[in-house]
């Protein structure tokens, strides 16, 4: 990795001034090991998608980006703008459409994580800040963009690769949190946390 710095604590270093920062719901998969749209599954009582939607509430300004055609969503769903099927893809998209100079990257496939955890993340960004487990969900200062555009341009995809072109913060996160729903049987699981 480039810079690597862990983190306890919510707050960039030495800085009182509050963040703008933009909460950007990541829903471009192709859920092809669930087998349907994973923003429409339903979690306690709610579509994934309106589960991580509100864990963004906090932030001052909310985006989707998806592709095109993505499930109808009761909010609207910005283009990534490419044929290419990558979170890096969606992350710049959201980079280059947000107003904030932060950015915090929620798939929607991540419904128990909470807005808490991802102002811990916003406040600790630099380029980056992310959990122990890896680029997402994760924090982007517009910084990164250079160092992640002209990756998804020569199509070096893996998200995770980029970091170790930035200053990442990692930001221990409970892992419970953090996990992730491919298949139904892993949101099945998931109500038992």
């Amino acid at each position: 990795m480039g810079k690597l710095r862990w983190v306890s604590g919510p707050t960039r270093e030495g800085s009182e001034v509050r963040l703008n920062v933009t909460g950007v719901l990541l829903v471009g998969g192709a859920s092809r090991r669930f087998g349907s749209p994973k923003a429409l599954a339903r979690f306690r009582g709610q579509t994934l998608a309106e589960h991580c939607w509100h864990a963004l509430a906090w932030c001052d300004e909310r985006l989707a980006v998806g592709k095109r055609g993505s499930p109808q969503l009761p909010f609207p769903v910005l283009d990534d703008g490419s044929e290419l099927q990558a979170p890096i893809v969606g992350v710049v998209a959201g980079l280059r459409a947000a107003a904030g100079e932060v950015c915090v990257f929620l798939p929607v496939d991540c419904p128990l994580v909470r807005g808490s955890e991802l102002r811990a993340l916003a406040g600790a960004c630099r380029d980056a800040g992310v959990p122990q487990t890896g680029p997402l969900p994760g924090a982007y200062a517009r910084s990164a963009l250079g160092a992640l555009e002209p990756r998804v341009a020569a199509g070096a995809l893996a998200l995770r690769d980029a970091l170790s072109e930035l200053d990442v913060a990692v930001v221990p996160l409970p892992d419970a949190h953090l996990a992730n729903v491919n298949t139904p049987e892993d949101l099945a699981a998931l109500e038992s946390i």
